[in-house]
C-alpha cells in the first residue's frame, strides 16, 4: 500500500493519509488499490483492499464511506448507524477514532481540521460540489472558520481540466473573482483550476490557513487514478480522524 501523508501543521490528535493506486489486488483498469465499490470492480477485491487499508494504516475503526453525489450534504459521522452508506459529499467527526473518508479520481479531496484538534472533516469537491457550496456548508458546520486549517489533496491539475463556457460562467456568476481560475483554450472552452477555486472559496469562508494542492492526478498515472484520463478506473481515498 502506497500512501501520501499530508504536510500541514495540524494539531497532534489529527491523523491523515491519502492512498495511491499501487499496492492492492484489483485488476485491469482498477489496478491495484481501488477502494470504491461503485465502479464495477470485483467487490471481493475491493473489500480486500479496504481491509488492507485498515490493517496497514492501523486505523482505529472502519472508515465511514459515503455515497458521493456531487452535492453539498455534510454529515456528522457520529449520527451514522448500522451498515447503510450515507448519501453525502462531506463528513465531520468530533469524536476520537471516527474515520472520515472521501474517494476521488480527479475531483478534489479537501481535509479540514480545527486548530485545537476538536473536529475534523473530509470533503469531496468536484467542480459541481465546489459550485454548489460543499466547502461552505462543511466549514459552516465546523464553525470558527478562522480556526480551521485546510489541506488540498490530489486532483486533476489546471493544465488538464478542460471545461465548457457554461462552467466558467457559472463560477463567475457565483463570484466574479473566480474568473481568475480559468484560462481560455478557444471560444467555448477553458482550463479550470480546481485548486484555485477551492482556495478562493475557503478564503471567502474565512479559512486562511491552506496547504497542499501540488499534485495532478491526470499527469501522474503511476501514482493516481484519473477518470478523465482513463474512464474505467478506481478511486483513491483521503482519510482524516482524531486519535489520542
Amino acid at each position: 500500500m502506497h500512501i501520501i501523508t499530508p504536510d500541514w501543521p495540524a494539531p497532534e490528535p489529527v491523523k491523515t493519509l491519502v492512498t495511491c493506486r499501487q499496492g492492492g489486488v484489483s485488476q485491469a483498469g482498477y489496478a491495484s488499490f481501488n477502494l470504491a465499490q461503485h465502479v464495477a470492480d470485483d467487490e471481493a477485491l475491493v473489500e480486500a483492499n479496504r481491509q488492507q487499508l485498515i490493517q496497514q494504516a492501523k486505523l482505529p475503526s472502519q472508515p465511514v464511506w459515503l455515497n458521493q453525489v456531487h452535492g453539498i450534504n455534510a454529515i456528522d459521522i457520529s449520527d451514522v448507524n448500522g451498515t447503510a452508506v450515507p448519501q453525502a459529499d462531506a463528513s465531520i467527526a468530533r469524536n476520537q477514532h471516527s474515520v472520515c473518508a472521501v474517494m476521488t479520481a480527479d475531483c478534489l479531496p479537501v481535509l479540514l481540521c480545527k486548530a485545537d484538534g476538536s473536529a475534523v472533516a473530509a470533503v469531496h469537491a468536484g467542480w459541481r460540489g465546489l459550485l454548489s457550496g460543499v466547502i461552505e456548508n462543511t466549514v459552516s458546520q465546523l464553525g470558527e472558520a478562522e480556526r480551521v486549517l485546510a489541506w488540498l489533496g490530489p486532483a486533476i491539475g489546471p493544465g488538464q481540466f478542460e471545461v465548457g463556457f457554461e462552467v466558467k460562467q457559472a463560477f463567475t456568476d457565483k463570484k466574479s473573482v473566480m474568473q481568475q481560475a480559468f484560462q481560455q483554450v478557444d471560444r467555448t472552452h477553458y482550463l479550470a483550476d480546481l485548486y484555485a477555486l477551492a482556495r478562493m472559496t475557503l478564503l471567502h469562508c474565512g479559512v486562511k490557513r491552506m496547504y497542499g494542492g501540488e499534485h495532478c492526478t491526470y499527469n501522474q498515472p503511476n501514482q493516481f487514478y484519473s477518470y478523465r484520463r482513463d474512464a474505467v478506473t478506481g478511486r483513491m481515498a483521503s482519510l482524516i480522524w482524531l486519535q489520542s
